[in-house]
């Protein structure tokens, strides 16, 4: 079935779209949009910005028509290559995580960007991010079609999630920050759009809030259910209770598992097969409570209701029992603290800039063994 989907400018409700073209979660060949043929932007490096194709240059900048003489077109092949800065997004990052616009035309610009270099892509792109107005709507779109199953219904799923980034801002403002966060932490991660696509832990952590957004509405069945599918489809179980801050970077995210009273700072960053779970013997309040600016390596356990303070490192592979204060490193099995002065004062990284945000793994192993770095 070919999937109708809006042009790119268009604020019709996606609802309309998407009820009549149920199923619509695997896109293939026979059904590819055909986009007219544009320029291929230049190879842009990691610190460049992004060329907006010429296809939605504004007014003015198009190309010349075919009847030009020979030095019009000359010119417009060089302004093809060259694009005027009218043509750049010319937007500062947001100074806060509330403004999403930013981000949002740099999410279409790559997308576009990609459809023309890969065409195999073109289709799916147009689907998931070019035929959407904004980002929650790009996103409810993506998470939908990831989460959905043959008795949990992907339109179900879209009206829920727009609902609730229609409800929340500052679910909204939290996926953006999530997004700076990973373009920021994660070297690996080329592009904004490549994050909101293809980024397990970034899409875990935004399905999440939903689902905690419906437990605190009391609606604990449906959190609970979507819950276990974040878990099927991401590998990552988060209990629908457990709050979570915002800009936080779930590097990897294949087993991660945070339990129902776990709290999380902002701008924290937890690698692949972490556990904050609880003892196994108490009740109530029994998960962890991790402060902003935390960085917990790939494998750690943290079990109990301890804290961890502001700004520590848990090390790969440790298992943390006691409480960490801040700006500490905890390392080992059973965990041992280092990184603090003779007096017993944490020792502040250079510029005061927390782990969790430098991603700095390796400071202060040569207090805990011989290993040479």
């Amino acid at each position: 079935m070919f999937l109708h989907t809006p042009h790119t400018g268009s604020r019709t409700h996606a609802k309309s779209h998407i009820s009549s073209a149920a199923p619509y979660k695997h896109l293939t060949s026979h059904n590819h949009i055909q986009f007219p043929t544009r320029t291929k932007p230049p190879i842009l490096t990691s610190h460049a910005r992004i060329s907006t194709p010429h296809h939605i240059m504004p007014s003015g900048q198009s190309n010349s028509n075919s009847n030009s003489n020979s030095n019009t077109i000359s010119a417009t092949n060089n302004r093809q290559h060259n694009p005027p800065a009218e043509a750049v997004p010319s937007f500062p990052p947001p100074e806060s995580e509330s403004d999403e616009s930013w981000v949002w035309s740099q999410i279409k610009a790559e997308a576009r960007r990609d459809a023309d270099s890969e065409p195999a892509l073109a289709s799916y792109l147009y689907a998931t991010v070019l035929s959407h107005p904004s980002l929650p709507r790009s996103l409810s779109f993506h998470l939908a079609n990831k989460l959905c199953s043959s008795t949990l219904l992907s339109t179900l799923l879209y009206d829920l999630f727009v609902a609730s980034f229609s409800e929340h801002p500052t679910l909204r403002s939290a996926a953006v920050a999530d997004l700076l966060a990973v373009m920021k932490r994660d070297p690996a991660c080329v592009s904004f759009s490549h994050c909101l696509l293809n980024y397990k832990g970034f899409l875990a952590i935004q399905a999440h809030r939903v689902s905690h957004v419906l437990w605190s509405q009391n609606r604990k069945p449906l959190a609970l259910a979507l819950q276990s599918r974040i878990a099927d489809v991401f590998a990552v179980d988060i209990h629908p209770a457990a709050r979570i801050g915002k800009g936080i970077l779930l590097d990897h995210a294949t087993g991660v598992v945070i339990g129902e009273t776990a709290v999380i700072g902002n701008n924290v960053s937890i690698l692949h097969h972490v556990t904050l779970g609880g003892t196994g013997k108490d009740v109530g309040d029994r998960h962890p409570k991790i402060a902003d600016g935390v960085l917990i390596g790939a494998g750690a356990t943290i079990l109990g209701n301890i804290k961890i303070g502001e700004g520590a490192k848990i090390g790969a592979g440790s298992l943390v029992l006691i409480d960490v204060p801040a700006r500490t490193t905890a390392v080992g099995n059973p965990a041992r603290l280092i990184g603090r002065n003779n007096r017993g004062e944490p020792v502040k990284n250079e510029g005061d800039v927390f782990p969790g945000e430098t991603m700095d793994h390796t400071s202060f192993i040569q207090q805990w063994c011989d290993y040479i770095i």
